[in-house]
């Protein structure tokens, strides 16, 4: 294959790519609409962030909703376009545009149930899912999120923390608009979508990282590869206080695996130093998952 069939190649590729994260980003923009109008909004139920403030704005106002999504969010967006970058806001507008359309066409349906707890659980359900998706794609659907990142920066505050200080207090707010017991199951709807948004993001088998120092390091490694079917990685190292050569063993499991590999390390060498830490994303690598035994 000679240089101009790999630019084709690559180009057509590209092109793939980009429709398939589009369509993540309008199914996950979809889940989203069907979360706010069948669920969340026909009993005051509310999400936080911009979403939250285009409620409450909504319902005082009498204007659709999705105007109020578009709207309000534009201008985070244009201050994000230069700050963060081009890709993630063209993909955070599409996403928001189908979120506003969508719940404009989902006016007319009436809410499947008036029941407050089941509302909020379910609402928040189907809107992690749909968030994740969308930032699993690369975008997102809140312009709230860019303020954070912005802020952090100049701030010793994270963007989660931000984020959390910007819910609770439109969260809050919601109480004085509708009852309390709406702002209190709004809170209830907002823990459950945050917990789905990392599930839809990690993956039920969540993947992590762990990192092993023995004298043994061998016959762990071997004993991981043989028993528990993963690649290991050997790394050296030095010990801050002996200074003495170390080998490190780099290896990547699933959350179910765990308990496994820490019998594996407890039974080769009982005073092994072990670490494990969670991992988002995993690509890559040639080696095949066997089986546990």
């Amino acid at each position: 294959m000679d240089l101009a069939e790999r630019k084709v190649v690559h180009r057509k590729l590209k092109k793939g790519q980009m429709v398939f994260r589009a369509f993540q980003i309008m199914f996950g923009a979809v889940l989203v609409s069907v979360a706010l109008e069948i669920f969340l909004v026909p009993n005051h139920i509310i999400d936080g962030g911009i979403t939250g403030i285009s409620i409450m704005v909504s319902h005082l106002t009498g204007i659709p909703l999705g105007i109020f999504l578009t709207l309000l969010n534009l201008p985070f967006l244009i201050i994000g376009y230069k700050q963060i970058g081009k890709t993630f806001v063209i993909s955070t507008l599409f996403g928001v545009i189908v979120m506003s359309v969508g719940t404009t066409l989902l006016i007319p349906v009436e809410g499947i149930t008036h029941d407050l707890l089941l509302s909020a659980v379910f609402g928040g359900v189907i809107l992690g899912i749909g968030v994740g998706i969308v930032i699993r794609a690369g975008g997102s659907l809140d312009g709230t999120e860019i303020v954070a990142i912005l802020v952090s920066k100049k701030t010793p505050f994270s963007v989660g923390e931000v984020v959390m200080f910007v819910n609770i207090f439109i969260l809050g707010s919601s109480g004085f608009i509708f009852e309390w017991d709406r702002a209190m199951y709004s809170l209830i709807a907002y823990y459950i979508a945050y917990k789905m948004i990392d599930i839809t993001i990690e993956g039920l088998d969540q993947s992590k990282s762990v990192w092993i120092i023995s004298d043994q390091y061998q016959e762990i490694g071997d004993a991981l590869v043989a028993r528990l079917g993963r690649g290991v990685t050997y790394l050296s190292g030095e010990g801050g206080y002996s200074g003495d050569d170390k080998k490190v063993i780099f290896s990547v499991i699933t959350r179910l695996e765990e308990a496994k590999l820490k019998s594996i390390v407890e039974e080769l060498d009982p005073s092994a130093f072990l670490a494990i830490g969670n991992i988002h994303d995993v690509k890559g690598g040639r080696f095949k998952k066997k089986d546990i035994h």
